[in-house]
């Protein structure tokens, strides 16, 4: 008799709990592997799918998969072992384990359905973009839904998970032994060893190095794997896995990057860049409208080249403005824009100083100049400022923020998921800059628009492409909406004393064959003043972190400045160049070649004719791209372009 009374070993089947377990992981591993080819098939192109990065996509991948449920496995193990005796027979507590099991077959083709959509918008897996989505669900939960038809689906994925559940409990239901007690500890001990193993050996990037298709790299990773990895790094220390120089040779470096005439470097330490800015000419008080538009990728616009039509007001606004035609965002989501432009900062790894909750305060701000020469800076967006932490940010430094939510209703003509249409914010610029020049002082507003984001939807009948129909109608009516702020404003008395500054936050998409596609990154840059400023094409390369320091230059103001940019309208033969990055991969681009700084202290190198190879920190390029990133995550942790001022 065993010691064990629920040790029944009367038949040659496995025990009904293991088989269960065993059903449940080889689906979801059918589910990843099926997911894995769907995405090769919409990627093939991109993919480069030869038969020999076919088989290395789907044997990465399988480590990858394993890696997963070895983690999963170890957590249904504890559900399924826990489930009393009366469950596995023919009672009605059979309908616990049927209910569990209709659950992860829901589950499993909700992440697959997941995965599509993610990598549809993004070009990627699960990464730090879809963690930070978590904290934002309203937005991202409306955008969704006014961007797919989520109930026919989610009913789909139902009906599907109902049958699969079904079929799978035939041979489930079948008579077998049971787990005692005592197996089931030892069952559960071995999975924490494995996934423990896994833990220790498998990380976020194995085993897909930092060279070669992107596509590849990520059609062999797993999604959710991906995900919960990114979760547990979304802070990431510069030191511990990108390539460094001493500290003396950073402070070398960086001080010849940001130096110019004029330019007395005043810093506490040898990393510091503090320095204080006498700009010639008189100061001049004139009112800024700073408009940062969502995703307008130059591509878009018909001045670089696009036959569409879609931007008529945009290329007429780059024959009467200074129009930057090499100029770069730093990264791919508007937190990186915002970061960039205010705060005129590389993009360090991980979160953006925006989304550092409890950290994202008390710097020295475009903001802060302005309101130290008697401004009263103000950030308007069209959203919800809570989302990526905007209200904390701009508040914490310098700004007076009038949002959605601050608005009546009645002052919002239309609205999606993720804010008012691009004229009602517009209309409320105007508004504020009415009182301003009422009041007899100067302004500064720092626009961010939203109607050129998924799910492109806008009021009808201002264009000639139905709202919600992609991103080109999106694009024609944000250009649409410019026009007619442009317009208003030509009436208003503070018109000839105002600088319009039109940016993008970001480009539109930064999927591509390699980590850091350059041109994806190129986007457009307009200054706008007619009264004031003579029009001409400026053909320098330049960075967002260029913005603020340009500004500023431009108006005369003389100021301390812990900026990483420069005046691009200064004379001077300084070294073009544009910093551009995501949350993992790091670059500095020259005009001919690319440096990109990549975890594991991984350097490499990509010429003009996109052939990459590595390369050591002995390279001019990455010695450049090294100094700018590790003298930023050195500012950031010892507070060095923190505000100093009153």
């Amino acid at each position: 008799m065993p010691n064990d009374p629920y040790d029944i070993d009367s038949s040659c089947r496995l025990p009904a709990q293991l088989r269960f377990l065993l059903w449940l992981l080889g689906s979801w591993l059918a589910v990843f592997t099926a997911t894995r080819l769907t995405l090769l098939v919409a990627s093939f192109a991109q993919a480069e799918a030869t038969p020999a990065a076919i088989l290395g996509i789907f044997a990465g991948g399988l480590v990858y998969d394993l890696a997963f449920l070895a983690y999963a496995g170890l957590a249904l193990a504890m559900l399924v072992f826990l489930l009393p005796q009366a469950c596995w027979g023919s009672g009605p507590a059979r309908r616990v384990p049927q209910l569990l099991l209709f659950a992860s077959c829901f589950a499993m083709l909700f992440v697959a359905l997941s995965e599509w959509i993610f990598w549809d918008e993004f070009g990627v897996r699960f990464n730090f973009i879809a963690v930070d989505y978590l904290v934002y669900s309203k937005e991202v939960v409306d955008n969704i839904l006014e961007s797919y038809p989520v109930w026919p689906l989610l009913a789909a994925i139902g009906a599907l998970a109902l049958l699969a559940a079904h079929r799978l409990w035939r041979p489930l239901g079948q008579p077998a032994a049971l787990l005692g007690w005592r197996r089931r500890g030892l069952l559960l001990a071995a999975g924490g060893g494995v996934a423990a193993l896994v833990a220790a050996t498998i990380g976020q990037d194995f085993p897909r190095p930092s060279e070669g298709n992107t596509y590849q790299r990520e059609l062999a990773a797993n999604g959710p794997y991906q995900f919960f990895a990114a979760f547990r790094n979304n802070e990431i220390k510069y030191g511990e896995f990108y390539a460094t120089l001493p500290a003396a040779e950073v402070a070398t470096l960086l001080h010849g990057e940001v130096a110019e005439p004029l330019a007395v470097f005043a810093g506490s330490e040898a990393q510091d860049i503090r320095r204080h800015i006498d700009n010639p000419g008189a100061l001049r008080r004139l009112n800024v409208v700073l408009v940062t538009i969502e995703s307008l990728s130059a591509k878009y616009l018909g001045v670089f080249g696009d036959a569409r039509g879609l931007t008529p007001n945009l290329d007429r606004l780059s024959r009467d403005s200074l129009f930057f035609t090499n100029f770069y965002a730093t990264g791919t989501r508007t937190d990186r824009g915002l970061e960039a432009i205010t705060l005129s900062l590389p993009p360090t790894p991980g979160r953006s100083v925006v989304k550092r909750i409890g950290r994202e305060s008390g710097y020295a701000s475009l903001g802060r100049q302005f309101r130290a020469q008697g401004y009263d800076p103000v950030f308007l967006y069209g959203g919800r400022g809570y989302f990526d932490n905007m209200n904390a940010f701009f508040s914490g430094n310098g700004y007076r923020i009038v949002d959605q939510s601050a608005l009546p209703k009645a002052e919002m003509e239309f609205e999606n998921a993720w804010g008012m249409s691009d004229e009602d914010l517009y209309r409320q610029a105007v508004k504020l800059a009415d009182a301003e020049h009422a009041a007899g002082k100067p302004f500064f507003l720092q626009l961010m628009t939203t109607s050129n984001h998924r799910p492109y939807t806008y009021p009808d009948g201002r264009i000639d492409i139905p709202s919600g129909e992609g991103r080109a109608g999106a694009v024609k009516y944000t250009d649409y909406a410019i026009g007619r702020f442009l317009e208003a404003a030509r009436q208003k008395p503070w018109f000839a004393q105002t600088v319009f500054v039109f940016v993008a936050d970001h480009n539109a998409g930064s999927a591509g064959q390699q980590d850091l596609p350059v041109e994806n990154y190129r986007i457009p840059l307009f200054i706008h003043a007619p009264a004031l400023l003579e029009p001409r094409r400026i053909d320098r390369l330049a960075s967002q972190i260029d913005i603020a320091p340009t500004l500023l230059g431009l108006l005369g103001f003389d100021y301390t400045s812990t900026f990483y940019g420069r005046d691009m309208l200064r004379d001077g033969d300084w070294q073009g160049r544009a910093l551009i990055g995501n949350y993992q991969h790091l670059g500095l681009y020259d005009g001919e070649r690319l440096a990109i700084l990549s975890p594991r202290r991984q350097m490499r190198s990509v010429d003009a004719d996109a052939a990459e190879r590595a390369v050591g920190s002995d390279d001019p390029l990455v010695r450049r791209a090294i100094a700018y990133y590790q003298g930023a995550d050195h500012a950031f942790r010892h507070r060095l372009f923190a505000w100093q001022g009153g």
